[in-house]
């Protein structure tokens, strides 16, 4: 037959692709392709329509299928279709050239803009949690809770063990065939949890300080939340379930929050009532969260980027559960070498300086780690499953957007550093009360943090698989010892600034060797062209 030219018949076939629904079977694909296609797919097209015009062979009336009406009345029954897909090729690029934005930017735009709205909500909620009770409980009582709670917050990560973290890794290698490690998974948390928990009550009965204790056990519970937080999360994301997503992400905040203004409220409700509280909370997502793991298991997940569910999955060994833990483990070394790092300040602010001191620094770390949800929400929340699948799938689009996040990730640091440094003098006594003065210095000082801490996250997210995620948990390790020998020095002698500074020059370590570890793996990175 003769080859049919056109314009473009190379886009009206990727427009027709388009226009094929979500899960739809191999025969309703052949038909979609065949929209656009010349020469043998051409004619299977047309012996497919040709076929839906013939009768039903006992004479009765069959309903018609989605391959056997003509192309414009299916189109038409297209879930969250806005135009027959006669016209979408048309009406796309007449949209691209009046906005210079295609349609794949503008969903992966309003996508990440609604998770951005989601992390305000939840970093201000936590900021305006963090200030009720830092004014409700003074400087004394609320650095006995906060350190606490970095305490329970650094062991935390020990349930799962890097389970979330692997499952995006999986997922996105092998696709669909992944769900054979989720029953092992499952045994691994379950005995990793159990261990967490009773390392947290050990802690608290045999090692912790006496006005510590009681504290440690109330907030024990902290564990389970992390644990299915970070479980459900990276499920949404591989289900690319921003929506979902971001009000997942909300509901711990959204409930630390009536915990504060309750003790507001009620002023004669104590440190030990909003532990309480916490445990609760914490105890309410967990159970949140056993639902959607029972659909996990009973292939329910609606996985996405790897085209629809195999009607017939091929056989595949299923993985015990010391396998889950010889894939995992750098994941959840990785995982628990953070907290430490990030949290380590408050917690020997407290033992080697006081309650108030631990309390002033963790008022300021607590406004960072507001600050640091935005590159949180753009790789972790957003951009993290699909590196995954791009990075064995589409090279030339994961170095695409590991150079474009890296510049905006430095812009966005250096802004916010900033404006914490212009706005800290004034809003803080605002906010907290004039007794937390002593936290704008501190502030101020790990506002240097913000740009650091972007541009690692930017830099760090080429680093995946597992030989990446083994040096990672060197840099992490390596960048947490840095941190706690300078807390050792400066403490004593600096206090609260002695940790900030600290915190600052690991960053930075942090941030340096995450470069020179891109530069190893990566020699010919700056070659790749999009």
């Amino acid at each position: 037959m003769r080859q049919v030219t056109g314009p473009d018949p190379r886009q009206e076939k990727s427009m027709a692709l388009k226009s094929i629904p979500l899960g739809a079977g191999p025969a309703e694909q052949v038909a979609g392709a065949g929209l656009a296609e010349s020469g043998p797919a051409m004619r299977a097209g047309a012996a497919l329509r040709e076929a839906a015009r013939m009768p039903p062979a006992q004479g009765g009336r069959v309903p018609m299928s989605s391959l056997e009406r003509p192309p414009a009345a299916a189109g038409r029954e297209h879930v969250g279709e806005s135009t027959p897909p006669a016209r979408s090729g048309a009406f796309a690029r007449v949209t691209r050239r009046l906005t210079g934005v295609s349609p794949g930017a503008r969903r992966a735009l309003a996508a990440i803009s609604m998770l951005w709205i989601a992390t305000a909500l939840g970093a201000g909620m936590a900021f305006l949690t963090q200030a009720l009770l830092a004014r409700e409980l003074g400087p004394a009582d609320f650095g006995l809770f906060t350190s606490s709670l970095a305490t329970v917050t650094m062991i935390a990560p020990l349930a799962g063990f890097g389970l979330a973290q692997f499952w995006l890794k999986v997922y996105g290698a092998e696709g669909w065939a992944a769900g054979r490690w989720l029953r092992p998974s499952l045994r691994f948390i379950t005995a990793t949890t159990l261990l967490t928990l009773a390392s947290v009550v050990l802690w608290a009965l045999t090692g912790a300080p006496a006005d510590a204790a009681s504290t440690l056990l109330l907030l024990s519970p902290v564990v389970l939340g992390v644990a299915a937080v970070a479980l459900i999360s990276s499920k949404l994301r591989l289900e690319e379930r921003d929506h979902a997503l971001a009000l997942w992400q909300l509901t711990t905040p959204g409930s630390r929050l009536l915990v504060a203004v309750l003790l507001m409220a009620v002023p004669s409700l104590a440190g030990r009532f909003v532990a309480m509280g916490f445990g609760v909370i914490s105890l309410g997502v967990a159970l949140l969260a056993l639902p959607q793991l029972n659909a996990m298991l009973r292939g329910r997940m609606q996985l996405r980027g790897h085209g629809p569910r195999p009607a017939a999955p091929e056989a595949a060994v299923a993985p015990g559960a010391m396998q889950v833990w010889s894939q995992a483990w750098a994941y959840g070394l990785g995982a628990v070498l953070y907290p430490i790092f990030f949290q380590i300040s408050t917690v020997l602010l407290k033992y080697l300086d006081g309650n108030v001191e631990a309390g002033i620094f963790g008022i300021g770390l607590g406004v960072m780690t507001a600050t640091y949800l935005i590159p949180l929400t753009v790789y972790h929340k957003f951009l993290l499953s699909k590196q995954h699948r791009w990075a064995v799938h589409d090279p030339a689009k994961f170095w695409l957007i590991y150079r474009h996040g890296n510049l905006a990730m430095l812009v966005s640091g250096l802004l916010v550093g900033c404006a914490i440094v212009a706005l800290a003098p004034s809003l803080v006594p605002l906010a907290f009360g004039e007794k937390y003065r002593p936290v704008v210095p501190v502030l101020m000082m790990l506002a240097l943090c913000a740009p650091l801490r972007f541009l690692s996250s930017g830099v760090g997210s080429a680093l995946l698989n597992e030989q990446h995620t083994r040096y990672r948990v060197f840099v992490m390790g390596a960048s947490a010892l840095v941190v706690v020998v300078l807390n050792l020095l400066l403490i004593p002698v600096f206090h609260e600034l002695g940790a900030a500074a600290a915190t600052v020059i690991g960053e930075g370590v942090l941030l340096m060797a995450s470069y020179l570890g891109v530069r190893r793996f990566y020699p010919a990175a700056r070659e790749v062209t999009p």
